[in-house]
C-alpha cells in the first residue's frame, strides 16, 4: 500500500528569514541548470565541466558562460527562466577565463599560453546566433577578466600572467609582468587595431615589478577599477586614455570571531592580526565607491569584504561579519579554515529602488545580498548557490540573478557543476530553512547534522546529532522547529573522561526517558571506530559504550548503524537501530534491523528487504518509532538528475519480533510513506543525496533533515522541513 503525497510545500518548505520584512521583494532561487548538459552529443557525459563567469544577453533570454575544462563558452536560453534549457557551444583552441557580452557577441578572453614563463591569449569574437568566432585580437599575455564599458565601446582586459604555485612555492616575482589591455569595439565588434597596454610595474609595495591583474570593473565615467590580487593592490585607470589616475594598497584587516584551526570542531573564538585583504573581484557601486572580495591567494584572505572610495580610503570593512552569519546557516567550511569562506566573486545592479550587490563566498557556497546604503550596507539575504559559485550576473530587467558554480564533482558521483536562477518577487526567503543563534556568548557552528529525536512533551522541540566530519565537536544539538526558520538554540557536547569524545560517529540519537540519550556510532575499522551504541547522561558525560556481539562483528562493513529509536519502558524498553547496508552474512537486497535489549542485555535482528535501482546503492539512513509504526528512511547514493529513490517507509511496531543472531532472521513488510523527491526539488536547487534524519515531534509532525557533509565537497545545504503529521498517514 502506497500512502499519497499531499501538497504541503509552500507551508512546510517556504520558510522565513528574519532580514527582510515579509512585504519587501526577496530572492528565491527558481531553477538550476546543471552544465553537462550543454555537453556536445558526442561528448563524454561525465567529462568534467565548470561554469566560472557568466554574462547575459541584453534581452536577458540567454546566459554565457566560460568552461575552461572544456575550452569552451556554454549557452543556456532564459526565456523561461523557470525552465532553462541548453543553448550549445562554442570551442576554442584554449582555456577561456571570462567573457562578456555585446550586441549579440560575446567577447572571450581565451588563455592559450605555451607555459607559465611564456604566457599568450586571444580576445575572441563570438557570433551567439551562428555560435562561429568571427575574429581574435592577440592580446600579447595570459588574460583573467573582461569588463566592458556602460555603452559597450571599450573593452578592459586584466592579463595577469600568474604566478605558477609550484615554482620557489609559489613566491613572487615570477616574471613576466602582467599588465591591463584596453581597446574599442562598436556594436560588439572589436577593434584589434586599437588594443593598447597600461603598464602596471612600479605601483605596488609587494613585488612591484610583477603586478598580478586579477579582475576589472568600469564606472560611468569609464573609469577601469583593477585589483593586483597577489600584490594586495588596487589601480584606478582611465578607460579612454590608459593613465593611471590612482593607486593604493588594499591594506591589512584584524579579524575576531573567527575559527582559526582545522581541527574537526567549529570554534568561532580567534582572531587574526594584519591579514593582507588580497582582492579578488572589484565592482563599482557609484562613480567614487568600490567593492573588492577580500579572497587572498597568497600570503592573505580577510574573509569578507571591504567598500574604498577611489582614493583608497576605506569606506566600510566587513571583516568576519559575512563570515559569522554564513555560519550561522551551517556552511562554514572548517577544512578551508585558512582562508574561511573565500570572497572570491562580485556584482553589483540596481533592482527597483534598490542598489544591491552580491557577494559570492567560494568554500562556503552562498551568495550574500546587501543593500547598498552609501554607509553601512545591510545583509538582506543568504542565497544556496551550487559548489564554488565564482561568477554572477544580475538581469533586472526580468529580476533575475544567475550564479556560475565552478565545481564539478561528477567522477566522484558527487554534484556537477550548476549554474543557478534566482528572481526576485514579494514573499519570504525559501532558504534558509534552519539556522543557530548563540550559547553563552558564542555562536553556536552547525553541520553534517544526521539523526533526529522529538523532546518529550514539547511540541516542535527537537534534538540532532553531528557525524564524524566533527570529530574533534561531537554534539547533541536542540532544535527549535517552532519558529522559522528552525533556529538551533542549545549544543550539548559529547565527552569522554571530561575532554571532547573522541572515535564517534554517530548517526542516530534518541531520549533515555531520564534526560540523557543513546546515540548509534557507526564504525570504520580504517579510523578505528567501533560499531555500537552509547549511552551519555543530561550533561554529555558517555557513561556506557556498547559494543556490537561477536555474531554481528564477524560480518561487519564500514557502512553500520545509521539510526537508533527506543520503543517501550523501563525492562520492556528495546532500542532498534538501522544498518545502513548489506553486511557480509547478509542476502543481497537484504539489511538488518538490530535490536538491544538495555535491561537484560540481549541482541537481535530482523531482516528488512531494500528497494531496487538501475544505479549506484541503496541503504537505510534513520529509524524512528511513533504509535504503532517503525518509520525508516530508505535512500540511494545518488545526487541530481541520478538521484531516484528518497522515501520513508514503516514497519509495524508488532512485526518487530527479533530472533537470535547468527540464525535465520525472519523479514519484515514494509510499507512506502512518503516520497521525499518533490520536498528535495522544491527549493530549485539539485537533489541532495544524504536525507540523514527523521521523528516525529509530541505532536505527531514529521520533520526530516540533510546532512551536508561539513561543506567538503559539498553545497553546504542543509535542508531541514515538516512533512506535516504522521497521524494520518
Amino acid at each position: 500500500m502506497t500512502f499519497s503525497h499531499r501538497t504541503l510545500l509552500t507551508a512546510a518548505l517556504l520558510t522565513s528569514v528574519a532580514f527582510p520584512a515579509a512585504a519587501e521583494p526577496v530572492f528565491n532561487r527558481i531553477a538550476s541548470f546543471a552544465v553537462a548538459d550543454n555537453l556536445p552529443a558526442d561528448a563524454d557525459k561525465k567529462a568534467t565541466t565548470s561554469a566560472e563567469i557568466i554574462a547575459a544577453t541584453e534581452d536577458g533570454n540567454m546566459l554565457v558562460y566560460s568552461d575552461s575544462p572544456n575550452k569552451a563558452i556554454g549557452l543556456i536560453d532564459i526565456s523561461d527562466a523557470k525552465a532553462p534549457k541548453a543553448g550549445g557551444a562554442v570551442s576554442f583552441d584554449g582555456e577561456p577565463t571570462s567573457v562578456a557580452v555585446a550586441a549579440g557577441k560575446a567577447l572571450v578572453a581565451v588563455n592559450t599560453r605555451e607555459s607559465f614563463v611564456k604566457p599568450s591569449g586571444i580576445l575572441a569574437q563570438v557570433d551567439l546566433a551562428s555560435k562561429t568566432v568571427d575574429t581574435t585580437c592577440d592580446l600579447g599575455g595570459q588574460p583573467d577578466s573582461i569588463a566592458l564599458n556602460k555603452d559597450k565601446t571599450i573593452a578592459a582586459i586584466a592579463i595577469e600572467n600568474e604566478r605558477d604555485e609550484e615554482v620557489n612555492d609559489g613566491d613572487i616575482p615570477q616574471m613576466p609582468a602582467g599588465d591591463l589591455v584596453l581597446l574599442s569595439l562598436k556594436d560588439g565588434v572589436v577593434d584589434c587595431g586599437s588594443i593598447k597596454h597600461v603598464t602596471l610595474t612600479g605601483l605596488a609595495d609587494v613585488a612591484g615589478d610583477d603586478p598580478e591583474p586579477e579582475f576589472v570593473s568600469f564606472n560611468s565615467l569609464d573609469e577601469v577599477a583593477l585589483t593586483l590580487q597577489e600584490n594586495n593592490y588596487i589601480v584606478i585607470i582611465d578607460g579612454k586614455t590608459g593613465t593611471v589616475k590612482s593607486h593604493f594598497s588594499a591594506g591589512t584587516v584584524n579579524l575576531e570571531g573567527v575559527d582559526t584551526k582545522k581541527d574537526g570542531a567549529l570554534k568561532f573564538t580567534g582572531e587574526m592580526k594584519d591579514v593582507p585583504r588580497e582582492p579578488d573581484a572589484v565592482k563599482w557601486l557609484d562613480d567614487n565607491r568600490l567593492v573588492v572580495a577580500n579572497e587572498g591567494d597568497w600570503k592573505g584572505g580577510a574573509r569578507g569584504f571591504t567598500i574604498f572610495d577611489k582614493t583608497g580610503k576605506v569606506v566600510y570593512e566587513n571583516g568576519a561579519a559575512l563570515e559569522r552569519e554564513i555560519a550561522k546557516i551551517g556552511h562554514y567550511p572548517d577544512k578551508r579554515n585558512k582562508k574561511g569562506i573565500e570572497p572570491e566573486g562580485l556584482e553589483a545592479a540596481k533592482f527597483g529602488d534598490d542598489n544591491l550587490f552580491f557577494v559570492l563566498s567560494e568554500r562556503a557556497s552562498i551568495v550574500g545580498v546587501y543593500k547598498d546604503t552609501g554607509a553601512e550596507p545591510e545583509l538582506l539575504q543568504l542565497l544556496p548557490s551550487g559548489i564554488s559559485p565564482e561568477g554572477a550576473v544580475a538581469i533586472p530587467g526580468r529580476n533575475l540573478l544567475a550564479t556560475a558554480n565552478a565545481a564539478d564533482l561528477g567522477e566522484d558521483g558527487g554534484a556537477r557543476s550548476h549554474v543557478m536562477l534566482y528572481e526576485r518577487a514579494e514573499g519570504t526567503p525559501a532558504y534558509p530553512q534552519i539556522v543557530s543563534t548563540e550559547k553563552d556568548g558564542e555562536l553556536i557552528g552547525f553541520g553534517a547534522l544526521s539523526g533526529l529525536a522529538p523532546i518529550k512533551d514539547k511540541p516542535g522541540m527537537l534534538v540532532a546529532v553531528n557525524d564524524s566530519f566533527y570529530a574533534s565537536q561531537p554534539t547533541i544539538f536542540t532544535i527549535d522547529a517552532t519558529q522559522k526558520p528552525a533556529k538551533i538554540v542549545d549544543a550539548l557536547r559529547i565527552t569522554r573522561n571530561g575532554a571532547a569524545a573522541q572515535k564517534l560517529d554517530s548517526e542516530g540519537v534518541t531520549p533515555d526517558g531520564e534526560g540523557g540519550y543513546w546515540l548509534a556510532n557507526e564504525g570504520d575499522a580504517d579510523k578505528l571506530v567501533g560499531h555500537g551504541i552509547i549511552h551519555v547522561n543530561e550533561k554529555g558525560e558517555i557513561e556506557k559504550e556498547i559494543a556490537i556481539p561477536a555474531e554481528l562483528r564477524a560480518h561487519d562493513k564500514r557502512f553500520g548503524f545509521e539510526g537508533i529509536t527506543s520503543v517501550g519502558e523501563g525492562d520492556d524498553k528495546v532500542l532498534w537501530m538501522a544498518v545502513q547496508r548489506e553486511w557480509g552474512d547478509d542476502e543481497k537486497g537484504f539489511v538488518k534491523l538490530v535490536s538491544y535489549k538495555p535491561s537484560s542485555e540481549e541482541w537481535g535482528a530482523v531482516r528488512y528487504p531494500l528497494e531496487k535501482t538501475e544505479s549506484g546503492w541503496v541503504g537505510l539512513s534513520e529509524i524512528t518509532a511513533h504509535g504503532d509504526y517503525a518509520y525508516i528512511i530508505e535512500r540511494d547514493n545518488l545526487i541530481g538528475s541520478a538521484a531516484k529513490l528518497k522515501k520513508i517507509y514503516r514497519v509495524a511496531l508488532a512485526d518487530l519480533k527479533p530472533a537470535k543472531l547468527g540464525g535465520e532472521l525472519p523479514v519484515v513488510k514494509k510499507e512506502e510513506v512518503r516520497d521525499l523527491l518533490p520536498e528535495l526539488k522544491a527549493l530549485g536547487g539539485y537533489v541532495v543525496d544524504k536525507v540523514e534524519g527523521f521523528t516525529v515531534d509530541a505532536a505527531g509532525n514529521g520533520y526530516v533533515v540533510t546532512d551536508n557533509d561539513g561543506v567538503d565537497d559539498s553545497s553546504g545545504e542543509t535542508l531541514f522541513f515538516s512533512i506535516g503529521t504522521m497521524n494520518a498517514m
